[in-house]
């Protein structure tokens, strides 16, 4: 595995954050397509196959790589930002929607992290961008957003992404929380990742919750988000006019009336 780049970072905002990288000469960050957002004079991009890591194994090891990313839906290609000048230089990435950066160094997680294929913002050029499928049945059938995941593995610093209000929570020996899979942002690799019938047909039908819960056990250290991208997804559509949700004019007792007798005009 290649060497890390050790990079010092500073995240800045509160709700709508970015962080800010400084790079050393050579030093670089890899990231996905359309998370820069600024660079100074002196840091180069470039786009490449898969996350970089295998660039030793030739081009059939990055194709291989860049593969798998097709698996989880994201693009076969990342970028990676390096600073090619003599001084240090700083760049930035910015977070995606509402919510919280989370900074893990992998070496002190054991090296490894289970994240969601949404909450990957950046990391250090050398990290392992990869895919982790879970291997048992429930999940495979049932786990949606939680079946397949990005691993990230290395010794450095790697950036994920948080909607909403960030929960980090270290679980004990045998300890278990059900979850929505929505909300899992990443995990480390001693937790146990499952999949959970509710266990009521009335709850199940009318509960708005979903058939299957999510449920991690652990030893480990877990983090969860209040707001996934998927559940702020469905409530924007369903609130469009479009999606037959009710604008401030339709809302009104003469909006519902004029929609009724004119019907919405495209």
């Amino acid at each position: 595995m290649p060497a890390m780049h050790e990079i010092d970072y500073t995240i800045h905002g509160n709700d709508l954050q970015y962080v800010e990288v400084e790079l050393d000469p050579n030093e670089a960050m890899v990231a996905e397509a359309g998370g820069m957002m600024y660079m100074e004079d002196g840091i180069e991009m470039e786009t490449i196959f898969g996350d970089g890591s295998q660039q030793s194994s030739g081009f059939l090891g990055s194709l291989m790589g860049a593969g798998k990313r097709l698996l989880i839906g994201e693009s076969l290609f990342m970028t990676v930002f390096q600073n090619r000048s003599a001084q240090k230089r700083k760049m930035a990435f910015g977070a995606p929607y509402p919510g919280k950066i989370v900074p893990i160094h992998l070496e002190e997680v054991g090296g490894e992290l289970i994240a969601q294929k949404d909450s990957f913002l950046c990391a250090a050029k050398g990290v392992s961008v990869g895919i982790a499928f879970n291997k048992k049945i429930g999940a495979g059938l049932f786990g949606g957003e939680g079946f397949i995941m990005e691993r990230l593995q290395g010794d450095g610093w790697a950036f994920v992404h948080a909607g909403g209000t960030l929960m980090a929570r270290e679980l004990t020996v045998g300890e278990t929380l059900r979850i929505d899979t929505g909300c899992i942002v990443a995990y480390t690799k001693t937790v146990d990742f499952d999949i959970q019938y509710v266990g009521k047909i009335k709850s199940a039908l009318f509960g708005g919750e979903g058939l299957f819960f999510a449920t991690l056990r652990g030893p480990g250290r877990i983090w969860l988000q209040s707001l996934p991208l998927s559940r702020l997804a469905d409530r924007l559509y369903s609130a469009s006019p479009k999606a037959g949700g009710s604008s401030r004019e339709q809302g009104s007792l003469l909006g519902g009336l004029g929609s009724m007798l004119g019907g919405d005009n495209d």
